[in-house]
């Protein structure tokens, strides 16, 4: 079931990726920009994706929590032991600069536990994906699904995370709209602690696959995020060996919370007490 649950959401990712740089990449388009409540962006490709996402995973019997849905209270969210937790646009802010750093953002989570996550990167046609005892891959040059594929020959042609890093620098990734002072302090605490510290800035959940891929050690955010932002992100994480702390580091962060908003976090290699 994992296996078919994982393979579906890829397809919604691909599809909605697609959806997304349809708009993108028209020069005529109007990205018809509207502001939410809490005064963030929201454009038609958000909506797009939303839609497109929701009628994918309607395969599946699993209730789904996206960013541009409708967020149910929590005393009917409470009784799912498993839902699908979605961003259609990650990095809307990225995708309005044009810049490319934004990404389509789908996990399963379990109990509260994210066990599956696919982040897709439409302009670099870049797709993460990881899942509880299937380990965590990195695919390059994948816009749409081929009638032969499946989970496996995918898995075939991917590289499985993290790789090798090459930098004997320690390297850590930050946000590109969101550098908090508390991030800047954290980042000089490292300085102090290794010397030649590395800082790579990006948009969305790029910087969680970052951490997962090897290309950076740790990514430390302390500035407001949703479960929707981090979800996927973190079973990807979870997949390649690397864990998503409170910020304090007692514990991993944990999902369909009644507030959905996240505590501060680091993303770094899973502790071994943990």
């Amino acid at each position: 079931m994992e296996q078919k649950n994982l393979f579906i959401a890829i397809d919604a990712a691909l599809r909605a990726g697609a959806e997304i740089l349809s708009i993108y990449n028209d020069p005529a388009s109007d990205f018809e920009v509207e502001r939410k409540a809490d005064n963030s962006p929201l454009t038609i490709a958000d909506r797009k994706a939303h839609e497109v996402i929701v009628a994918m995973l309607s395969q599946t019997p699993i209730p789904v929590l996206s960013e541009e849905g409708k967020h149910l209270d929590y005393a009917e969210r409470k009784s799912w032991s498993e839902l699908w937790i979605v961003d259609p646009l990650d990095g809307t802010k990225e995708f309005i600069k044009k810049n490319g750093e934004f990404t389509v953002n789908i996990a399963l989570v379990r109990n509260g536990i994210p066990v599956l996550g696919v982040i897709y990167l439409p302009v670099k046609r870049q797709l993460y994906i990881g899942a509880d005892g299937m380990g965590a891959y990195k695919l390059g040059d994948i816009t749409a699904l081929k009638d032969t594929d499946t989970l496996e020959r995918l898995i075939a042609r991917a590289d499985k995370l993290p790789l090798q890093s090459s930098s004997e620098r320690f390297v850590i990734v930050a946000s590109r709209s969101h550098l908090s002072p508390e991030t800047e302090e954290y980042i000089e605490q490292k300085r102090t602690q290794y010397g030649a510290v590395e800082l790579i800035s990006s948009g969305s959940s790029i910087k969680i696959c970052l951490v997962a891929e090897g290309v950076a050690q740790v990514y430390p955010r302390f500035a407001p995020t949703m479960e929707w932002d981090t979800a996927a992100g973190h079973a990807i994480a979870r997949a390649a060996g690397m864990e998503v702390y409170h910020a304090d580091g007692t514990c991993p962060l944990r999902y369909n919370k009644e507030d959905l908003l996240n505590p501060w976090f680091i993303v770094e290699k899973k502790r071994q007490n943990n």
